[in-house]
Parts: structure tokens; sequence; C-alpha cells
């Protein structure tokens, strides 16, 4: 029995480093303001993704200049809105067709990015919209949309109804009411968007797996041994969890709340890198005895990582206190699972033969061959890996 789990274990570590291979999620960042029948927009995409999809870059140089942008405008316009559909008042109403009216270049957190303002038109005021989103899904199976939308159904003056939604390959059509939902029906769709962001967040869920491996067992020397009993693990466990929770809550605030911004390339290079050391401690042991002083420390850079999409989204007052808690209680029931799952199979094999051999070394072997990857493209703009 405690072979089978031990396979399990492997399996579940093999699985975890292979998916983390696949290509940093992109994301696209759609606003939508519905005033009666009237609808105005802006669509910001990534312009190495619309490279991707239009070849942008006609002179394989590795950068996309303006020139480039502007003499594809049209055919930016073109796949944008084939890949956009917008209906009234549920996904059997009439179409409301949009138009780019302009293009710009802007910079996020992570690159230029391709502004289209839009606008159009709906046939009668709605009390829902239908979207229905499938950019970059054919490329891009780990691309999402993240939608911020707007409506004044109480004319010019009133305070505008605020929702925003994520739109993954899986669930690319949403019909999205244009009056005020619950706090709770708001509250769930935040904590459904933090646990999409860990459950697509590679590196933070590498960064976890390393610092798990090794807490059922106990340092002795520069060597590793099983722990004595179920409670030694389960508090090893519980001061590593909680210390990367109250970490990346604090920097998590702070970058949303725009008290501390931090560059992007700076944020994820950063992020590699600590699963890159962390993974070798478990090599060859070099940091704190202490696992949750490790975890507190990459945690607070962890919290920048996860801000990335509140911050983009450019949330108004009104909703960033219950997106910011709903979030992160997302991102706390997605590191959960992993810890469900991960933990019980690591303690009941941690005594067997390859626990530290396999499991932990081989493990932790291929945590740090990823991460030195993704340090290195992340903090020389570079594409060593194909995917």
């Amino acid at each position: 029995m405690r072979r089978l789990l031990f396979a399990v274990l492997i399996s579940v570590c093999a699985f975890g480093a292979s998916i983390a291979h696949a290509h940093k999620a992109s994301d696209s960042y759609l606003s939508l303001q519905v005033n009666a029948e009237n609808i105005t927009g802006q669509w910001d995409v990534a312009l190495r993704d619309l490279d991707v999809a239009l070849d942008l870059d006609r002179n394989a140089d590795a950068t996309i200049d303006w020139g480039e942008v502007r003499t594809r405008h049209a055919d930016i316009a073109a796949y944008a809105l084939s890949h956009l559909i917008v209906k009234a008042d549920g996904p059997k109403g009439e179409i409301c067709p949009l138009a780019v009216t302009d293009h710009l270049i802007d910079t996020h957190t992570d690159g230029a990015y391709a502004v289209m303002k839009l606008a159009g038109k709906c046939p009668t005021a709605a009390s829902a919209l239908s979207v229905t989103y499938s950019l970059l899904f054919d490329v891009d199976a780990q691309h999402r949309g993240l939608l911020k939308l707007e409506s004044r159904s109480g004319g010019r003056d009133a305070q505008p109804f605020v929702v925003s939604v994520v739109f993954p390959a899986e669930n690319a059509s949403q019909t999205l009411a244009l009056s005020a939902q619950s706090s709770l029906s708001q509250f769930v769709t935040y904590v459904a968007d933090g646990t999409k962001h860990i459950a697509i967040g590679f590196d933070h869920i590498l960064f976890l797996v390393a610092l798990l491996l090794p807490a059922v067992l106990v340092r002795t020397g520069s060597k590793w041994a099983p722990v004595a009993d179920l409670h030694t693990a389960f508090w090893s466990v519980f001061k590593i969890v909680t210390a990367f929770t109250v970490a990346h809550s604090i920097t998590l605030s702070l970058a949303v709340l725009d008290v501390v911004q931090l560059p992007s390339r700076f944020v994820e290079s950063a992020i590699a890198a600590s699963v890159l050391i962390t993974a070798l401690d478990n090599l060859w042991p070099f940091l704190p005895r202490k696992r949750w002083l490790v975890a507190f420390t990459f945690g607070l850079l962890h919290g920048f990582g996860f801000a990335s999409v509140l911050i983009d989204l450019k949330l108004p007052a009104s909703a960033l206190a219950l997106s910011l808690f709903g979030f992160n209680v997302g991102v706390e029931l997605g590191q959960l699972i992993l810890v469900a799952i991960l933990v019980p199979l690591a303690y009941v094999s941690r005594s067997s033969w390859g626990y530290t051999r396999i499991a932990l070394r081989t493990g932790s072997v291929a945590i740090a061959a990823v991460s030195l990857g993704w340090l290195l493209e992340r903090s020389l703009n570079l594409q060593l890996m194909p995917f």
C-alpha cells in the first residue's frame, strides 16, 4: 500500500513538472460601458500574443514597433472582433455590433499592448449582455479574457454598476446582468477568479510543492529523515502555509491599493528565483531550518505576482475591497486543495526507501530546472523553451 501511494505521489510531482513547461498564461483586458442601448469600451491585447496569431514582427528582429502595428490596424481589428460576440438579453438575443474606432499602444505590467477603442449599439436597451469570447484560444489554451463591465441603468448621473469576470477557454460564453448583483454573488465570482489564478500560476504551484516536499521530513545535519508522527508533520505544514498566506496577502493588498508597485520583469524574475532557490535547498540545505521563514520571505514576492490581474482590471474603489478579499480567499482555497492532495501522500510515503531519493530529490531537480529556465527567460527577455 505504501509503495502504491509513493507511486501516486511521484505521478503528482511529474504532472506538476510537466504542466510547468506550458506557456505562461496570457491575459487580455476588455472594458465595456453600457448606457441604455449604447456600448463603448476598450480592449487591450498583448502585442506578443497578436504576433503569434498575426505575425506582426515582419522583419523578425524580435521586437514589434509602432510601424509594424500601424500597418496592421485593419487586420488586428478584424481578428479581434471576429472573436468577440455581444448579444442583448441573453444568448438568443440580437447581436450588438461593435466597431474599432481608434488604435493606441499602452504598457501593462508585462509589456506592450495594442489598445482598441470600441463603440457599438444594441437594437434596444438590454437588461443583460451575453458575451462570447474566443480570442487566441486556438493558439493558447491558457489564454484568458478579463472583462470589466460597467452599466448605468439609472441614467447618466446614476452610480455605475461594475462587475468583472474571467473568460477561460472552458467558459467562453457568459451572460451578465446589467443591474446590481448581491454582494454575495460578486464575492463568489472573485473567489472563483482567485482559485483559477493559482490553478494556472505554475510558478506559485511549484514553489508550494518545493516547500511541502520536505515538510514531512526533518533535517539532521545535511540529510533529511522522516518526521516521527502526524502531529509534527501537521504543524510543519501549518506554519509553512500560514506564513505564505500572510506574506502574499500583505503584498497583494499593498500592490492592488497602489501603495507599493514593482516592475513586472523584476517581480516575475524574482518569483522564478525563489522557486529555484527553494528547490536547490531541498538538495543542498543552506536556507534557515525554519521553513516558514522561507515561505514568508518569498511569499512577499509572490503577492506582487498575484496582484497583477486585479491591478490591470483597474477596478473602481467601490468594488476594490470586495474584489481584493474575494480574490485572496480564492487563492487560499486553491492553495489548500494542493496541500490536501500532496501532503497526505507525502506523509504516508515519507519512510519509504524512495521518498527522499526520488520524490524529494528528483522532484526538486525537475523544479530547479524549470525555474532556472523561467529565470533566464524573464530576466533576459529570452525565449528558451518552445512552449
